[in-house]
């Protein structure tokens, strides 16, 4: 019974919206989003098959914020094939479930909590992730067209309006914790929601559609590889030709070299400091400084930027839409990735877990090659095992039962008050 669940935090919604089978690109989408997570968090010398001279970075590279913006985009989806799919529900049904996603929120971040204690170095997303669900659940009877009209505006707007926000109040400060506090969540953490709410806003609109039909497949490949490469040239136009790069060099100098761009002659120097700004730009965490505004030109993952975003989204819709096509056609072979996408709360909590261990084994030195590839096979293999025998994974099965209980108990206070 557990295995017909159309989605991995999710539960068939009642309502008029009628009941059908998960889609397997989405859990293989979903793996690829964890596996993703697993790169950054290992690090490149946990990598037996690459090495830093060797594809490496690159790799890393590629992964590195877009893995947790799929990450929150399928949250996106998830949330729509909770709430009715292509119809929205409401009335009873949609009561039931929103009191279900509430529970599961709330359960997702503190367990987030709970990880992020054991001081492994790893910025945890599920604290974010529980809050995205709660921040969420005002659109769930929202369509496709008003759900992307709704992630448009905020990607527009959002970023400049955190930057002017942290500029004015909230400058940065030592981050001691994945999520410290509400200024952490909303713009200045590693996962701020004034962006990521972007990602999952348009996974909602994505589970709106009809993703069984060909059509909505094309359209959505077509549409998120033009976004991507929009989001990319976007970038390249505003720091190329239009000068913004240089205008970075410009506020970064006096820090990076003690000495006004204008005053440095070197072209050594120059150089130098236009590597270091581009080393600044792939290393953000979360949010772009405030110095200067061109920093919003930039799309380097983490950035929260609207050419980041635009990139990101068209980057997620290209995975999930060819994830859905070898799903489609090669279900057998793509059975194991399915299989840790149908259970993502548990390989990502068991991952933490396992680095914990390792770390307190043998010290933050851990990284050693074919690390990275022990993760991934072990994880493979224990979540197929699991689901041929089980079915739902640990994590799934306890956040379904709790949320469960919660519909039962306030179904029952209802009853009462009559």
């Amino acid at each position: 019974m557990a295995q017909k669940r159309p989605d991995d935090l999710a539960e068939p919604a009642s309502g008029p919206a009628p009941a059908k089978t998960r889609i397997d690109g989405i859990d293989a989408a979903r793996a690829l989003a964890v596996f993703g997570m697993f790169i950054v968090h290992l690090g490149v010398d946990s990598m037996g098959l690459l090495s830093p001279e060797n594809y490496a970075w690159d790799l890393h590279g590629v992964v590195r914020g877009n893995s947790s913006a799929l990450f929150a985009f399928l949250a996106g989806v998830s949330l729509a094939m909770m709430t009715g799919r292509t119809r929205p529900i409401s009335g009873e049904p949609l009561f039931r479930s929103v009191v279900r996603i509430v529970t599961r929120a709330v359960l997702i971040a503190l367990l987030g909590l709970i990880l992020d204690m054991m001081a492994v170095p790893v910025a945890v997303i599920l604290t974010y992730y529980g809050g995205f669900f709660l921040l969420a659940l005002p659109l769930v009877k929202l369509r496709s067209g008003a759900l992307w009209t709704v992630a448009g505006v905020l990607a527009v707007v959002g970023p400049p309006l955190s930057f002017l926000l942290r500029d004015a109040f909230f400058p940065a400060v030592p981050r001691t914790g994945a999520l410290t506090s509400f200024t952490e969540f909303f713009l200045t953490g590693y996962y701020p929601a004034v962006t990521f709410m972007v990602f999952v806003i348009a996974g909602m609109a994505v589970g709106r559609l009809d993703l069984t039909a060909t059509g909505t497949r094309s359209r959505l490949l077509v549409g998120g590889a033009v976004a991507a490469v929009c989001g990319h040239l976007g970038s390249w136009l505003a720091l190329g030709p239009l000068g913004g790069m240089d205008r970075l060099m410009e506020a970064r100098a006096p820090e990076l070299l003690g000495a006004p761009l204008s005053t440095i002659t070197d072209p050594t120097l120059v150089e130098e400091l236009r590597y270091l700004v581009r080393d600044e730009a792939e290393s953000i965490s979360g949010q772009v400084p405030t110095d200067s505004w061109w920093w919003l030109a930039v799309n380097t993952p983490h950035t929260g930027t609207t050419f980041e975003i635009l990139e990101a989204i068209g980057q997620g819709l290209v995975v999930m839409v060819l994830c859905m096509w070898l799903c489609d056609r090669a279900r057998i072979v793509m059975y194991p990735l399915t299989s840790v996408g149908r259970m993502p709360l548990t390989v990502y909590t068991g991952h933490l877990v396992a680095l914990a261990l390792i770390i307190s084994a043998v010290g933050y030195e851990f990284h050693t090659p074919w690390l990275l590839e022990q993760f991934v096979l072990w994880s493979l293999v224990l979540a197929t095992l699991w689901r041929l025998v089980v079915g739902r994974g640990p994590a799934e099965i306890v956040l379904g039962e709790a949320a469960d209980g919660a519909v039962r108990l306030v179904d029952s206070l209802r009853e009462d008050r009559r």
